[in-house]
């Protein structure tokens, strides 16, 4: 690489910081004066924005055959005086080579230059000849390939974004125009959490009007959100909800987990009848007069009424406590009504005394006129229509005041009563109301949806939901009614399914919401070598699927160790690990005792040189280094325990080794112990 390509484009980045710090500082000059709570939130978004932006501004640049120059970055600068852009945002369509020209297509591109950059300082160029038949400005390509230098590079316990090295088949998802939900298969290493994430951020900046309507991001755990959390703002997007399922029911606590058989049994479709017929079930029909005092006098609702009623508030199609309130009311307005005919079907003097036994129609009789005469009031020749002792307002306080009886209030209860979603749960499972799991939650969000809780459903404009094989068919319930424009990226890969309750076909998910299916093939993360050591198990469990295929090798086969002390020699090969992340993936029982020998956090913190996680947790996520402990329990641990050990066993980029105590599992027989003198985890 020459030290002149290298000052041409550091002098081209100065340029683009000097605009950026320019447009920061107008930013903050607005915010300080606004007034306004709209301009307000307005400029603190956008100098947020410019804010997170600084790592990594500009990364490429595209030398097109009509002569033009093309630098690509995380958003679009334009020049102070004029509508010519320094910089092009990557989700821009005049972007869009820099990720799918090839040779055989090059979309009018001469040479790619990938940038690298630390800080404000450019560091590396990697260059590519499009067309081999047109020379460069100086003759020649710099770099070495980005993608791989990618992959090489040490974890951080943070994800990293794919801007800078995003892939034919990748950038066509991202960019997919499909307007309903959109389905990514994806194996292990194909970058199908940060295809999602990206996809997002192109909705957005594609689709502005997303951000008003909202834009909801949905993980397996609050690990995996932490660790994807920073890529949305690196990519200048911070108008997105990051949730896991339990959270978007914040008004209970988890507190347990459900074994496989009642968790599968929870999050079955067939639950969504049995929710409704619970609270459909919560209303009561009187077969015989319902009697209570009222007034010093004894008043009765009938069954009729009471029948009509409950038909009147089911037909409006409400929620249960909304239609309740119907029900009330068709109740208490034929009970008033009765009360009031009664009323009226009697003339009355000033003095409030009878003067004859009335009429059925409240119509004075000849003898109400003429007893009305008697006592001095004047009846003309036109007053025949019939004479009413309570005017409107009349009416309306005694249905209030009927509604508001303790007496018939409780006779109304018994009727239609008030509903908790936590209530009806609680009931229907026979458990307490402050004891429940995760299987638990999109039971309660299916209550409060029919009864009419709707500070728990907010909706959003789009929805990206992650390791999506995991959730239920109730889950799936929940989801979609946050999401009625079933505008949705659902990215998952079949063969990591951990709960019983979760996915095994995508169709049957999700084939009455309009889905379209991508599929990204091709493995960036995991080696080769480790690939194929999946083989075995993968062909054993999955004879459907098609296994990604991986694009490099390490030249570092995985290995397998037999022992009989596990927590001594798990400290062993820690003590040996010096280079890059360790993740030490174990099943649940030996969590604690691991973490006691190893003087760490059970907890995993993503920052830590060494991470000790279960299987379940380390779903997502990414490591230099695997040491894989006591696989036979992790196959035994569930129904799915072969999907679990799958997910342990490619979460390395570098290294992956194995301790099993006991005879190997079969599925995992063919890999090979090291020999005794080889350092293994380095």
């Amino acid at each position: 690489m020459t030290s002149s390509e290298i000052d041409t484009e550091q002098r081209y980045l100065t340029t683009l910081y000097a605009r950026l710090d320019g447009l920061r500082d107008q930013a903050a000059s607005h915010l300080a004066r606004s007034v306004d709570q709209d301009a307000t939130a307005f400029w603190r978004t956008e100098l947020t924005r410019l804010e997170s932006v600084d790592e990594g501004l500009c990364f490429g640049r595209l030398d097109m055959h009509d002569g033009r120059r093309l630098y690509l970055g995380r958003l679009g600068l334009f020049r102070d005086d004029d509508d010519e852009p320094l910089l092009i945002d990557w989700r821009a369509p005049a972007a869009r080579p820099f990720y799918t020209a090839t040779a055989a297509a090059p979309h009018g591109v001469r040479r790619r230059r990938r940038i690298s950059t630390r800080g404000r300082t450019v560091v590396a160029l990697d260059d590519e000849l499009l067309d081999p038949n047109t020379a460069t400005d100086d003759g020649h390509l710099v770099g070495e390939a980005a993608l791989l230098a990618a992959l090489t590079t040490q974890r951080t316990g943070r994800m990293h974004d794919i801007v800078t090295t995003l892939q034919a088949e990748q950038d066509e998802i991202i960019r997919a125009a499909h307007q309903g939900v959109l389905v990514v298969q994806g194996g292990p290493g194909t970058g199908k959490t940060a295809v999602a994430l990206h996809r997002l951020a192109y909705l957005l900046y594609t689709q502005p009007h997303l951000r008003g309507r909202g834009v909801l991001v949905v993980g397996p755990s609050q690990i995996f959100l932490d660790y994807i959390g920073h890529v949305l703002p690196g990519l200048a997007e911070h108008a997105v909800v990051t949730a896991t399922v339990p959270d978007l029911f914040p008004a209970v606590r988890v507190d347990r987990t459900d074994p496989p058989d009642v968790a599968t049994a929870k999050g079955s479709a067939a639950m969504a009848d049995d929710v409704a017929a619970a609270v459909r079930a919560r209303v009561g029909l009187p077969t015989e007069p319902v009697e209570f005092e009222f007034e010093q006098q004894r008043v009765s609702i009938d069954a009729v009424t009471c029948r009509r009623a409950v038909t009147a508030a089911r037909g409006t199609g409400l929620p249960h406590n909304q239609a309740r309130l119907v029900c009330h009311q068709r109740i208490v307005e034929g009970l008033a009504q009765r009360l009031i005919d009664q009323m009226e079907s009697v003339a009355l003097s000033d003095t409030g005394e009878a003067l004859d036994g009335g009429s059925a129609d409240g119509r004075l009789s000849a003898a109400d006129i003429r007893a009305l005469e008697a006592a001095g009031v004047v009846i003309g020749p036109d007053d025949d229509r019939p004479r009413t002792i309570l005017d409107a307002d009349d009416r309306t306080s005694l249905r209030d005041t009927l509604l508001a009886e303790p007496a018939i209030q409780a006779v109304l209860d018994e009727i239609w009563p008030p509903l908790t979603a936590t209530d009806v749960i609680a009931d229907l499972l026979k458990i307490a109301t402050d004891d429940w799991s995760d299987a638990d939650i999109p039971l309660l969000d299916e209550a409060a949806a029919l009864i009419g809780d709707i500070g728990s459903t907010p909706t959003y404009g789009h929805v990206v939901v992650d390791e999506a094989q995991e959730l239920s068919d109730m889950a799936w319930r929940m989801l979609m009614r946050r999401n009625p424009s079933r505008s949705m990226t659902v990215v998952g890969d079949l063969a990591q399914t951990g709960t019983p309750s979760g996915a095994t076909s995508w169709d049957e998910v999700l084939r009455p919401h309009r889905y379209r299916m991508a599929q990204l093939t091709v493995n960036y993360r995991t080696p080769a070598e480790i690939m194929a050591a999946t083989t075995d198990l993968f062909t054993a469990h999955h004879p459907g699927l098609q296994p990604p295929r991986s694009v490099r090798w390490t030249g570092e086969p995985p290995w397998r160790q037999h022992t009989t002390d596990l927590p001594r020699d798990v400290a062993a090969r820690v003590a040996e690990h010096t280079d890059g992340q360790l993740a030490i993936i174990t099943p649940p029982r030996h969590l604690h005792r691991l973490a006691a020998v190893l003087h760490i956090d059970p907890t995993p913190d993503l920052t830590n040189r060494i991470v000790l996680l279960t299987p379940s947790e380390a779903k997502g996520l990414e490591f230099d280094s695997v040491l894989i402990v006591d696989p036979a329990a992790i196959l035994a641990a569930g129904p799915l325990g072969h999907n679990d050990l799958y997910v342990a066993m490619t979460r390395a980029t570098q290294h992956l080794g194995i301790l099993h105590p006991g005879p190997p599992p079969a599925e995992l027989a063919a890999i090979s112990e090291p020999p005794r003198q080889l350092q293994i985890v380095t």
